[in-house]
């Protein structure tokens, strides 16, 4: 099945637009008929991003549905999808063309991390926290799990970085070295209520190149 059709019997087997828009009637789907989709596979894109936009739109996240980007990146191996708040980009992996119906869970499941984003500010927030489940469920995806259970290629990295807060001490492995300021969330949460606090940077202690 060629890619932008499997793509439309994704959306529209999965309910992906629900969302109203001017000129369209709630039942009626926005997804364009096959027939009349550009040739050019990575054209689908934009037919996801403007089902995020819209989405995000509904629940008050203007601000962002403008500026953001949707792209299917072959890089992401084991990942479905990653969400870049600071870049605005949301990337999807192109093996869910195998799983047509996990697009629609899947960039939802990325738009939330953007959605709890947005309405945190400028607190940090745990990954797939209180928040980022409230997202989910604001989303339609109520009890979305952090991780997939595609088939996807699965491969173990060892950590070569050790990262070390100089406040409780705990370590944090990393398989990359780390280029910006990361802080302890545990304790920026406990003692600066969640904002960055550069006395709980993280600080480089092992590496094993």
């Amino acid at each position: 099945m060629p890619l932008l059709r499997q793509l439309e019997f994704a959306f529209r087997s999965t309910g992906i637009l629900p969302v109203e828009q001017p000129g369209v009637s709630p039942g009626e789907s926005m997804i364009e008929p096959a027939d009349r989709m550009p040739a050019d596979p990575t054209a689908g894109t934009a037919v996801l991003l403007r089902v995020a936009r819209q989405l995000l739109c509904s629940l008050g996240a203007v601000r962002i549905a403008r500026e953001l980007r949707v792209e299917w990146n072959a890089r992401l191996k084991t990942a479905a999808g990653r969400a870049d708040y600071r870049q605005q980009l949301i990337s999807l992996n192109p093996r869910l063309f195998e799983h047509p119906a996990e697009i629609d869970r899947t960039l939802r499941h990325e738009l939330a991390h953007f959605l709890a984003q947005f309405r945190a500010g400028r607190h940090r927030i745990a990954p797939h926290g209180a928040e980022w489940r409230q997202a989910c469920r604001d989303l339609g995806i109520d009890g979305e799990k952090r991780c997939h259970t595609l088939p996807f290629i699965t491969r173990t990295y060892a950590a070569r970085f050790i990262y070390r807060c100089p406040s409780c001490r705990k370590d944090f492995p990393r398989v990359r070295r780390v280029r910006r300021a990361v802080a302890c969330l545990a304790c920026c949460r406990q003692h600066n209520g969640g904002g960055f606090d550069p006395r709980f940077r993280l600080k480089l202690v092992s590496t094993s190149l």
